[in-house]
């Protein structure tokens, strides 16, 4: 009798578990789109995503409906802070994650999406970037938020360089978003699996210096130091044998670059 009845009760509590968790999910689902949200994404689900992020405190820029820089920032900082994957993309597991921290939100009249917003996440198409101020002569027509994340990457993989070995590796990166063999976009540059060692290591998150941003502004300018070159490395703490067989150009500091 007391074998059947633990049985019942076991049973009962697994299906007010599954149901609570069923319940959850389609809560969430309410909420956000079944699609990932990532960096260039735009749309309903951004909108929802920033302001449950500011609700918690992560994010502190406008609610505008535009997955850019300071989004992928407080994203990645949620992420950490919740013992996530910090991937920077909102899938399912971050969603309900973000969803279950902020029950108690509700949108303010600034954090709604205009009626002409599009549904969407990941497959939306971008939002015009409302606070971006283009650099001069930017002829890529990269945004404040590329520039920022440029400066992130200089500063992060070589504050320790001389100033012109800042400009190289900045110049490096747009040589990439130029080249077929490499992501058309910044983010899609640095981000890529293994491209840096300061995404790797997360020195990407510090706050650049006025040189690191003056180096990118250099190479947006057209300056190159570097010639041309689509890859560096530092001899002293390079580990694939690879990048030695790429034609070497020329040394700059402790970087050799190459093509």
């Amino acid at each position: 009798m007391n074998k059947r009845l633990v049985l019942i009760t076991a049973a009962l509590l697994l299906v007010l578990f599954t149901g609570y968790q069923l319940k959850q999910k389609l809560e969430t689902m309410q909420t956000f789109s079944k699609n990932d949200i990532a960096y260039g994404a735009a749309g309903k689900d951004v909108y929802e995503l920033q302001g449950r992020l500011k609700f918690l405190g992560f994010y502190n820029s406008a609610v505008d409906g535009d997955f850019g820089y300071n989004t992928l920032r407080s994203l990645k900082w949620f992420q950490s802070e919740f013992g996530m994957k910090v991937d920077g993309i909102a899938g399912s597991k971050t969603k309900l994650k973000l969803w279950e921290a902020t029950k108690d939100y509700k949108p303010t009249a600034n954090e709604l999406p205009s009626s002409n917003t599009a549904d969407g996440g990941g497959n939306a198409q971008p939002a015009p970037d409302k606070n971006a101020n283009l650099a001069p002569n930017n002829h890529m027509g990269l945004s404040t938020e590329d520039l920022n994340l440029m400066a992130n990457a200089v500063y992060g993989e070589a504050r320790g360089e001389p100033y012109i070995g800042q400009v190289a590796v900045a110049a490096v990166i747009l040589n990439r978003v130029k080249s077929a063999s490499f992501p058309n976009t910044v983010s899609g540059v640095i981000f890529q699996p293994g491209a840096f060692t300061a995404v790797a290591d997360g020195q990407i998150w510090l706050t650049p210096n006025e040189n690191a941003k003056k180096a990118v502004q250099e190479a947006l300018n057209g300056m190159d130091p570097s010639g041309g070159c689509i890859y560096y490395f530092n001899p002293e703490t390079a580990t694939s044998k690879w990048i030695w067989g790429r034609p070497q150009v020329k040394t700059i500091g402790k970087h050799i670059f190459c093509k």
